[in-house]
């Protein structure tokens, strides 16, 4: 097992990771990168085969490097996967995978002191950590009455794999966001479908402009501030009608009804006291953070969150969150892991290169 030290280490090589990576080696600070995956692409290495380029929310370029020219009917896990892979190699980013972090610890008592990071890979210390481990391995299960009675199949988006499996099946829904009504409208050409959500779900007929946006994360932004756990941003902004979304609108795909009141073997017990036979129902509930790792810093406060002051943990400065509540976005990402790294610039013993990497 190795034992050794870096002045940074970020866990994660995902769009926010890799972007915090890019400006630690530019400015010539020492680090590790730690990524749990086989193969570079993040989280976009597990998405449906069906997610296209074309059909997947505006993805930023990863800095120093443009996107190539998109195919819009590529699968959005192949062309990411190959950007991010481009990317690591063409920048020469040394990811450490599959390393898996089980713990991140205060050494000792000092508050400049070093930061101890147990891996599969063995234990490291480090100055501070970027950590952008993202939300896709923690997808979220609401608990529910009669849930674990379903005689059917129930599955969370992290596991859905295509339409096609469902041929003959009546397939639950459930869920407000974008994968909701995204899987709801491609599960519905083959298959009948039921749409069920917690709140009326809010539409919107135009791209939000940049202040919307702005106001939006601003929104997020201040829970996490406050220590509050963060929702997403799409909880703020609502649902934009595209193109494809009016069609599934009008051939009856969207109709939402209130949340069910419980679950029993064959189907949903509706808020109106009738019954929905099912087969198959899909959880479209989001996703948490993964910061299970950093338990042993005691980070969450009496909110339920964590409180942050930018990117850094307001009670641990040597830690920072990068693609977590504000910058869950890769826009956001891009911008997190530039704001990180100047911070940590800002910490006792990291020492920069005298000038600045650069490349071509």
């Amino acid at each position: 097992m190795n034992s050794a030290r870096a002045d940074v280490v970020v866990i994660g090589a995902g769009q926010a990771g890799l972007s915090a990576a890019y400006h630690l080696q530019r400015r010539g600070v020492d680090h590790l990168i730690f990524d749990a995956e086989d193969g570079p692409g993040g989280a976009w290495r597990h998405r449906w085969k069906s997610l296209r380029m074309e059909t997947v929310n505006g993805i930023s370029d990863l800095p120093g490097i443009a996107k190539p020219a998109v195919d819009p009917r590529e699968p959005s896990s192949e062309f990411l996967a190959r950007y991010f892979s481009d990317y690591e190699e063409e920048l020469g980013l040394s990811v450490r995978r599959p390393v898996k972090v089980h713990a991140v610890s205060r050494e000792d008592a000092d508050p400049a002191g070093l930061l101890g990071i147990a891996t599969s890979d063995g234990d490291w210390t480090a100055r501070a950590v970027i950590n952008a481990t993202g939300t896709w391995t923690r997808p979220f299960w609401p608990i529910y009455p009669g849930r674990s009675t379903f005689r059917g199949r129930q599955l969370h988006v992290a596991d859905y794999v295509s339409a096609e499996e469902f041929k003959g099946q009546h397939v639950i829904v459930v869920g407000g966001g974008i994968s909701a009504v995204g899987l709801l409208d491609e599960i519905s050409h083959v298959t009948s479908t039921s749409w069920f959500t917690r709140r009326e779900p809010v539409w919107r007929d135009e791209e939000f402009d940049a202040k919307a946006g702005h106001d939006a994360v601003a929104l997020v932004e201040e829970r996490v501030r406050r220590g509050l756990p963060p929702q997403s941003v799409v909880s703020v902004t609502g649902l934009i009608r595209t193109p494809a979304l009016k069609v599934a609108a009008a051939r009856g795909a969207l109709d939402r009804q209130p949340m069910f009141t419980s679950i029993e073997p064959g189907g949903v017990r509706l808020a109106d006291g009738g019954f929905r036979p099912a087969d198959a129902i899909l959880w479209a509930t989001g996703f948490r953070a993964e910061l299970e790792h950093l338990a042993p810093l005691h980070l969450r406060g009496s909110g339920g969150g964590i409180a942050m002051q930018g990117t850094q943990v307001a009670s641990e400065p040597r830690v920072h969150l990068v693609g977590y509540g504000p910058s869950s976005s890769t826009i956001g990402a891009n911008r997190a892991g530039r704001a990180a790294v100047a911070a940590i610039l800002k910490l006792p013993g990291i020492s920069p290169a005298a000038t600045p990497v650069s490349w071509g």
